[in-house]
């Protein structure tokens, strides 16, 4: 009975150890999962030193140096690199503003010059495909805020402007490297909440001088009726004379002859 209790005691702990080793086995020998990768971070977009892409792109030394004197150009290069939705400018060549003579700029205060160019950029990238979707939505805000808007069109792949005063068109693309993109236009964007609606009308050619009346004009035929109306009174004239002339000649023959025969008979 003592040898039949130690036999299960023991068989009980070979069994027990035996179930431990296999679990401790099985667990050496199963597969560790490998992790996933990281997913890869997003490229950093390039830093776009904006005086630096005015300086050397084209003719823009004008708007660059409104930009420096008000310094808005931090405002721009603010937008353009420390936000997610970018910035698009507007810039006009030099001989834009040559030709803005009424208006003019020199009269604004500077807040509002600070408008004006502020009206020349959107708070946000859009691409030249994109102008399309904004001339069916109607006004666009700019980065001057509030009553400032423009009103794009898409004619047929060329993107026109309307300030409310000024409108113009984009000629070329400058810089079109997301969050950054630069166009130009060949006109100043005045905005209508500065300048009103009373827009210049386009002044009228000049007429073109040292040009004298063809032939069927009023005046040339009143002239030429004047011409051959006074030919014959000068022609009259002349002959009245002659004829006077002649009788005063008459007359002191006569009076000779007259004087020899009183003095013979």
């Amino acid at each position: 009975m003592e040898f039949s209790m130690i036999f299960m005691i023991s068989f009980s702990v070979l069994i027990l150890c035996s179930s431990l080793a296999y679990g401790q086995v099985a667990m050496s020998t199963s597969p560790t999962p490998s992790p996933s990768p990281a997913p890869a971070p997003a490229p950093t977009p390039a830093y776009t030193n904006l005086k630096d892409l005015l300086s050397v792109a084209g003719p823009y030394h004008k708007f660059l140096n409104y930009l420096e004197s008000t310094k808005l150009i931090d405002t721009f290069q603010i937008q353009a690199n420390n936000t997610v939705e970018g910035i698009t400018i507007f810039v006009p060549k030099d001989n834009a503003f040559k030709a803005l003579k009424k208006p003019s700029l020199s009269n604004l205060t500077d807040d509002q010059l600070k408008s004006v160019l502020l009206f020349h950029a959107l708070p946000r990238y859009y691409a030249l495909a994109d102008f399309n979707d904004l001339s069916e939505k109607g006004p666009i805000s700019t980065l001057a805020g509030g009553q400032y808007t423009l009103q794009f069109n898409d004619d047929s792949g060329t993107v026109r402007l309307d300030s409310g005063w000024s409108k113009t068109k984009v000629t070329s693309a400058v810089h079109t490297s997301k969050p950054v993109a630069v166009y130009q236009v060949d006109k100043v964007l005045l905005p209508e909440a500065i300048f009103g609606t009373d827009i210049p009308p386009t002044p009228a050619p000049a007429p073109a001088l040292g040009i004298s009346p063809s032939a069927d004009t009023p005046s040339a035929a009143k002239s030429e009726e004047t011409g051959s109306s006074s030919k014959p009174s000068s022609l009259g004239s002349s002959s009245l004379r002659i004829m006077m002339n002649s009788g005063i000649w008459t007359q002191l023959v006569l009076a000779f002859l007259g004087g020899w025969l009183v003095l013979f008979f």
